[in-house]
């Protein structure tokens, strides 16, 4: 239904009635054939097109209010009495539409619609841009920023190793404690779901890590046990 010009299609009118498409456009041709000579059928019946499901454009009708009374009146019994109530109520739908839908007849009431239309628009572009944030806070960081990150660890334990002289055992105890370590300060189940607002945070936070104190222990009594072996 058209609640803007205030017409119906023969589509419509078709499906109301009960009939094929085809024989609706056929009878609305034969009225518009015999009143053309006498009177505008414009007022009518205005030609239009539509697509159909394949996409194609094909014919069809707009009828007015005064089209939908002509073309009801060629139908006798139930079946003319009942497209009648049809489309007088959907005709009275359309008007009650067009009276809710207030006009601007002021300068004062353009401006104001005019704000308020602003004032919506802001308000979407202002939801728009809470979810890019959204998007961009929950970013995760990229297999690339993962295999830097895990670089920057095998780096970082090999050199504690290095420097202490640590065996095979204890580069495995630091690198547990590396691994829990950013973790819990990301609150992640591993290193792939840190987030990439973070991941220059956790490179820094790699390369000044230090062990702690109960992985120490651990591998002090790693030494103990080997001077004693």
């Amino acid at each position: 239904m058209n609640q803007i010009e205030n017409t119906l299609t023969s589509l419509e009118v078709a499906e109301m009635v009960g009939r094929d498409h085809n024989n609706v456009l056929k009878d609305i041709r034969n009225i518009i054939e015999q009143i053309g000579a006498v009177k505008n059928y414009h007022t009518y019946f205005a030609e239009d097109v539509y697509k159909d499901i394949q996409g194609k454009d094909r014919p069809c009708f707009k009828l007015t209010k005064k089209g939908c009374e002509l073309f009801g009146g060629r139908m006798s019994g139930a079946k003319g009495t009942h497209f009648a109530m049809d489309y007088i109520e959907r005709f009275n739908q359309m008007e009650q539409h067009i009276k809710q839908v207030k006009i601007p007849t002021s300068q004062r009431e353009l401006v104001q619609l005019a704000l308020s239309a602003n004032e919506e628009t802001n308000q979407r572009i202002d939801v728009v841009e809470t979810k890019i944030q959204e998007i961009e806070e929950n970013k995760l960081i990229t297999t690339e920023d993962k295999g830097t990150i895990d670089s920057h660890v095998r780096k970082k334990v090999a050199s504690i190793c290095r420097e202490q002289r640590l065996d095979q055992q204890a580069k495995s105890l630091l690198f547990q404690d590396l691994g829990s370590s950013i973790k819990r300060l990301f609150n992640v189940p591993n290193r792939g779901r840190i987030k990439d607002k973070d991941f220059l945070k956790a490179l820094d936070f790699i390369d000044t890590w230090e062990p702690s104190s109960v992985t120490k222990a651990q591998i002090h009594q790693l030494s103990l046990f080997d001077e004693t072996a």
